[in-house]
């Protein structure tokens, strides 16, 4: 069986308020927002590096309630930084929850408004 190069082009997560989730990611997370096409809904897209994160207004097919408390345990995206201590004191400022990585990585957890899981670690 052949095998490919694959490489991330992007991740979609769907969300209910597309303000209150570009605040998140923008205001919050300090993510880069790019242009979007207009695809017929609402949403918003962010440049990470060669990669991109989408947001999509759309009805949420997935239950949003009864998630694993530590988003480690669910399906979540994972993104790099170079210092994990500045996002850490982002987020403590703003009262956003998280858990630290359980394997004892630096490695931390949180949730966007819709209860979409990020992992943020620093690399070793």
């Amino acid at each position: 069986m052949p095998t490919f190069n694959y490489t991330l082009h992007h991740a979609s997560l769907i969300v209910t308020d597309t303000e209150t989730s570009v605040a998140f990611y923008r205001d919050i997370l300090g993510m880069q927002q790019t242009e979007r096409p207009d695809l017929g809904f609402p949403g918003a897209w962010f440049q990470l590096g060669a990669q991109q994160i989408h947001l999509l207004e759309l009805n949420n097919p997935d239950a949003t309630t009864g998630r694993p408390e530590h988003g480690g345990r669910d399906r979540h995206v994972a993104l790099t930084v170079q210092e994990l201590a500045p996002i850490r004191q982002v987020l403590d400022e703003k009262g956003v929850i998280y858990s630290m990585s359980k394997s004892g990585r630096k490695a931390l957890f949180c949730r966007d408004p819709d209860g979409n899981a990020i992992e943020i670690l620093q690399p070793e």
